[in-house]
């Protein structure tokens, strides 16, 4: 059941701006889910590595899959954080402006977090396609190929950089409406 106010920002919006709304949603739960997923897994991990260090074994993996794993979970959460109003956000200075005078803060705050991270993961992207086209590998006794853990940072970039966008069409479409993640 939609909400009144939900249906009321949907109709100023507009069914495209919609639409979008509801797959950045959707996008962000999965990264969110896959974020989930990588915490049971260096849970599982680590237990394993402390049975069997228990009796004098080693995976030898652990800190750098580790490692890769909070890397990806961090960028896979971030879209979440951002719909969740997760992110640090200086709401104490918001909250004491005039309602007029706070949606082009917030849309000054998405478009320069847009442009940082669209810059990031463009840059992040040539990174990417080097260690698969060189075939760089880890230096490590797993030897992983690089752009598989560099792949899912860069997911989860192009993620947030949607989200952010998607974002950024609200405010301008809601303007003195918006409200961060929807309230």
């Amino acid at each position: 059941m939609m909400a009144a106010s939900e249906s009321h920002d949907s109709d100023r919006s507009g069914p495209v701006l919609l639409a979008l709304t509801r797959l950045s949603s959707a996008l962000a739960a999965l990264g969110a889910g896959i974020a989930m997923l990588l915490v049971v897994y260096m849970l599982g991990h680590i237990l394993l590595e402390i049975g069997l260090r228990l009796f004098g074994h080693s995976t030898f993996i652990l800190d750098e899959y580790i490692g890769y794993s909070v890397a990806a979970m961090t960028f896979l959460g971030l879209p979440y954080a951002l719909e969740k109003d997760g992110l640090i956000r200086v709401s104490l200075v918001l909250e004491r402006l005039p309602r007029p005078w706070r949606w082009p803060l917030e849309l000054f705050a998405s478009v320069s977090a847009l442009l940082a991270f669209g810059w990031l993961a463009r840059y992040w992207t040539l990174a990417v396609e080097r260690s698969y086209a060189r075939g760089i590998i880890s230096e490590t006794m797993a030897r992983t190929p690089l752009w598989i853990p560099q792949s899912a940072v860069l997911l989860g970039l192009y993620l947030l950089c949607f989200a952010l966008a998607v974002r950024t069409l609200q405010i301008l479409a809601q303007r003195q409406a918006f409200t961060p993640g929807g309230q």
